[in-house]
């Protein structure tokens, strides 16, 4: 098996994963229509047993880009997961993060890894970050007849575009549709309460600890507002994931960072009141 799958990977001319799974071994790589349950079109959050990813954002600072999320997946009105994680490596540049129905999005989010490694092997050069954003925009409109069916995937795409130099924001509808964000982008059942609040703080050219301060202000907003999405939880040590994306490359910002500026957003808000 292992020299079987060699020689596929030596010769083989397309650079997608998904095709070459679907050319050899179609059993590995099941259209989705046969792989979903059937479901009435519904909103993700409406389908029985299906956990849903809630509130992801990413804004731009001086040096690069932050990813963040929190930490909570719902199942109707019960939490399923607490500790969930939305913000995904894509490659040493770039990051995915996930809102909508949590397995095709963890899936999906895996996969997209995935091609992009497969890529860099048969063509020897990594796509660009422009490149990155079609490739995924391609995967979620394969994802269309799921989201029709209510196990909708909705990712943020980020990271720092070495050739211009700058970091980038992208978003997606259903179809597949991709837009470039300028500044600042929220989305999930929280993502507007969290767009609102990066909308009055969000200033360009922000340092790293001020860029992941309005993160989580925004973060902090959405939780107040929205029933779906988890706050930073002190008694379980429960943090929203954030990430930084510079021209250096990915990198987790470490759980005490992260801890003091949600303790320094809470205690500010409790000297205004």
């Amino acid at each position: 098996m292992h020299e079987r799958w060699q020689g596929l990977f030596g010769g083989y001319l397309n650079t997608s994963f998904v095709e070459l799974l679907r050319q050899h071994s179609p059993e590995l790589a099941a259209p989705p229509t046969l792989r979903e349950p059937t479901l009435a079109p519904t909103e993700a959050r409406g389908v029985p047993g299906v956990p849903v990813g809630t509130t992801i954002l990413a804004l731009r600072y001086a040096d690069g880009v932050i990813v963040a999320g929190d930490r909570q997946a719902t199942e109707g009105f019960q939490v399923a997961h607490r500790r969930i994680e939305k913000v995904y490596k894509a490659d040493e540049h770039s990051a995915i993060a996930i809102a909508g129905a949590a397995g095709p999005s963890i899936e999906m989010a895996r996969l997209f890894q995935t091609e992009l490694e497969h890529y860099e092997k048969v063509e020897g050069d990594g796509l660009s970050l422009e490149g990155k954003a079609n490739k995924l925009s391609q995967m979620i409109r394969m994802n269309l007849p799921a989201a029709m069916q209510g196990l909708v995937v909705v990712p943020i795409f980020a990271g720092f575009d070495v050739r211009r130099v700058e970091g980038r924001i992208f978003k997606y509808d259903i179809t597949g549709g991709r837009y470039e964000e300028a500044d600042y982008y929220a989305t999930g059942s929280g993502g507007k309460d969290a767009r609102t609040t990066l909308k009055k703080l969000y200033r360009p050219g922000s340092s790293r600890a001020e860029a992941i301060r309005m993160a989580a202000e925004a973060l902090v907003d959405a939780a107040e507002e929205d029933v779906g999405t988890g706050g930073p939880d002190f008694v379980n040590v429960i943090f929203p994931t954030v990430k930084v994306i510079t021209q250096a490359g990915y990198e987790e910002v470490p759980e005490a960072e992260v801890r003091g500026q949600f303790e320094a957003v809470l205690a500010g808000r409790r000297q205004a009141s």
